[in-house]
């Protein structure tokens, strides 16, 4: 196989939005058969190589063309200008039941789903109890799949599509459909399809997601390719295009222009910047790094534009790869306070840092009293842990130990 897995090359997708339908023969005769419509551009030239044996993730808001992007993908969609080149397998999990048919069994919509993927019957067969037990349905798998929840849709769909272990893996935001175990159940088989080196797209609306599963992150915003970076750079473009255009609950967006589906620019003023930040530990002039047990300052400025009432400042402690540790806002400390344009600080003070050997990232957003997001620093700063003693991982827990040996143990005469 290629080093490059999917390609996309200038995609753009074109659809025709209609206001009107006519429904009589004398609306259709005046109209001389046209039906006025509204062109809308979903993507607007994408492109990206995505490299085998990687989990990439298609990041953006509502709206902004990722799943029309990974139908495109998947060959559901083509695009109106552009292509794809897939090389590999492919199996996809887009949306909610897809492909499956509602009055027949979840049986036979195993079977069916799995010859559209190219499987034969006998291979399916070899996999069929696997496929159930993994979705958890062996009460329900000859009942209609009418009569499934919608949890039990999303978990028989995700158990077909990751059993046929495809070449390239394409997920369009089931992790996030289910329950808590169920969920961790997917993340694990995906796990083990990256240790295989297979090749993942995700689409998700959660970039904690993104920063624990992909290696990469394209983010889209109005059906334009924003960024396509490592997964920590590209949220934080991902949260810095969410302020600049007020989206983080804003209904208010500017639509793609009708010819070109090129993204119209947005008036935009940012509040509070944060602008950086410094981190302190005892002896940090004679070593760049603190001991496990230590206290770590984090002292972080920001400017504020305009006025801001009740704003809150969150922190946030993960692992060099993105996994999340720590995450805490200053709570009521500005309850009731108005920050007047100007510079400005704010200082966390950890007593004790239990991390075990590492590196770790900072990260901090500044909040107004709605909890929107005002700015995002991503990273904000590093700082360094060293574990003189024995105890391995992550975390460095408080342990005592006390032995009881049977009647007649013999003891070292320096422990006695």
């Amino acid at each position: 196989m290629s080093s490059i897995a999917i390609d996309i090359q200038a995609v753009s997708k074109r659809f025709k939005l209609f206001h009107e339908k006519y429904s009589t023969l004398k609306e259709r005769v005046i109209h001389a058969g046209q039906v006025p419509y509204e062109e809308f551009w979903a993507l607007g030239g994408v492109s990206a190589s995505i490299p085998a044996g990687q989990t990439v993730g298609i990041l953006g808001r509502n709206g902004s063309g990722k799943s029309t992007l990974l139908k495109c993908i998947a060959g559901i969609l083509q695009p109106t200008s552009g292509q794809v080149v897939v090389r590999g397998q492919l199996a996809a999990m887009l949306e909610l039941g897809a492909g499956f048919q509602p009055e027949l069994s979840g049986r036979d919509n195993v079977y069916l789903n799995g010859s559209l993927l190219g499987f034969s019957r006998k291979d399916i067969d070899r996999r069929f109890d696997e496929i159930v037990a993994f979705a958890e349905l062996e009460e329900f798998i000859d009942n209609q799949v009418k009569y499934y929840s919608s949890g039990m849709y999303v978990r028989l769909g995700f158990a077909v599509a990751v059993s046929v272990e495809p070449d390239i893996l394409l997920v369009d935001e089931v992790l996030a459909v289910g329950d808590e175990r169920f969920q961790q159940k997917c993340i694990d088989r995906v796990r083990r399809f990256q240790e295989e080196g297979r090749t993942i797209v995700v689409v998700s609306h959660s970039p904690d997601t993104m920063r624990e599963l992909c290696d990469s992150v394209l983010v889209l915003d109005r059906g334009q390719l924003v960024t396509f970076a490592p997964a920590g750079e590209a949220i934080r473009v991902f949260r810095e295009r969410l302020v600049d255009v007020g989206a983080t609950l804003s209904p208010t967006v500017a639509a793609p222009d009708a010819t070109t589906g090129e993204a119209m620019p947005i008036e935009s003023r940012r509040t509070i910047r944060i602008t950086g930040a410094t981190v302190e530990h005892p002896g940090q002039d004679e070593r760049p790094y603190l001991i496990t047990g230590e206290p770590l300052t984090i002292r972080a400025n920001f400017e504020v534009a305009e006025p801001i009432a009740g704003a809150t400042f969150r922190v946030s402690v993960l692992t060099e790869r993105g996994s999340s540790l720590f995450s805490s806002t200053s709570g009521g400390m500005a309850e009731g306070m108005v920050l007047p344009p100007g510079d400005g600080g704010v200082t966390f003070f950890f007593d004790s840092i239990p991390f075990l050997d590492g590196r770790f990232q900072v990260t901090m957003a500044a909040q107004d009293a709605r909890g929107m997001v005002l700015d995002v620093a991503e990273p904000l700063c590093h700082f360094e842990v060293m574990n003189p003693g024995r105890a391995i991982g992550v975390v460095g827990l408080p342990l005592r130990v006390e032995v009881e040996p049977p009647t007649g143990a013999l003891v070292p005469p320096a422990l006695l």
